[in-house]
């Protein structure tokens, strides 16, 4: 998870190890109270593949912080792993540019998503989007984003969505990927005028400028999006009290026979998101999980019932 923008030049990097619960306190504190301009703040499993692995929490800053005034704010929430809290002044550089090293392009089904470095990986029948690390959040090498794209390849192989919604679109990755595979507008909208400004310039280098409609407001709140039983697919990768939130508003804006994904939980978050939906009339229908991130696939009447066995 990340919350902020990675700044452009980072001076000083804290790195911390803690529990999942206390590294998404955190991202969360941290996320609010400092410039996000400034910092960024992000958290990830170290070891997905072991029980109750620990988190690493990174919080990269664009001028040296007061580490004093820092370890004051964190630490009621980590305690005693505050110990283990280390500040490393860092070369000052692009960061930007320098996160991009080991990056390597993501596929999902016939989408790739790739840096402009790796633009000879694509391939003739690969739907490609291009998107540079550290702008926003969506770079697709996060679990979320992948195990979205993922469901999107999915559902498009089996009806073609007339009209899609992209809640919390980041770098628009998702929507690019979906007006690219369908070659048809998607509303799009951020809470962050920064993200969508750079949901527009991607849009641009993708060859994509007309495909994406944008907007800056939270959720549905704006008259693109809020629009009763208007759209046939939603996509939400964001986290998971906002998508709790937003549950009965995505519900109206969904048709009964539409398509919602989602996205932005670790496991533990699923049950909470699905009581909230299941409230306004929609049922899993596929979950998925990767790298300790659940993206879930709801509709309205949940999986497909079975066919019934012939009486005779």
């Amino acid at each position: 998870m990340r919350e902020g923008l990675l700044p452009h030049t980072v001076t000083t990097v804290l790195k911390l190890s803690t529990t999942v619960g206390r590294a998404r306190a955190i991202t969360e504190l941290l996320g609010e109270v400092l410039d996000p301009g400034e910092t960024a703040v992000s958290a990830f499993e170290i070891d997905d593949e072991a029980e109750n692995s620990p988190w690493f929490v990174e919080v990269f800053f664009a001028s040296p912080p007061d580490e004093d005034a820092i370890r004051d704010l964190i630490g009621p929430i980590v305690g005693e792993d505050l110990s283990g809290a280390v500040f490393t002044a860092v070369e000052a550089r692009d960061w930007v540019k320098a996160s991009l090293d080991g990056l390597k392009p993501v596929r999902a089904g016939r989408f790739l998503v790739h840096g402009s470095h790796d633009r000879d990986a694509v391939r003739a029948n690969d739907i490609a989007i291009e998107i540079e690390a550290g702008l926003a959040f969506g770079t697709g090498h996060h679990g979320t984003t992948a195990g979205c794209l993922l469901a999107i390849h999915d559902e498009l192989k089996r009806r073609r969505p007339a009209r899609v919604l992209d809640i919390g679109t980041g770098t628009g990755l998702l929507a690019l990927a979906v007006a690219k595979r369908l070659k048809q507008r998607v509303v799009a909208g951020d809470i962050d005028a920064v993200a969508v400004e750079v949901t527009r310039e991607n849009a641009a280098l993708n060859h994509a400028p007309g495909l994406l409609d944008l907007y800056v407001a939270p959720g549905v709140r704006h008259a693109k999006a809020g629009r009763w039983q208007h759209f046939d697919l939603v996509i939400a990768n964001i986290l998971q009290r906002p998508l709790m939130r937003l549950a009965r508003d995505v519900a109206l804006v969904l048709k009964p026979s539409g398509t919602l994904v989602l996205s932005g939980l670790l496991l533990r978050d699923v049950p909470g998101v699905l009581a909230a939906y299941g409230m306004q009339g929609w049922k899993l229908s596929a979950r998925s999980a990767r790298e300790g991130w659940a993206t879930l696939v709801l509709k309205r009447n949940g999986a497909a019932p079975r066919p019934r066995r012939a009486q005779y």
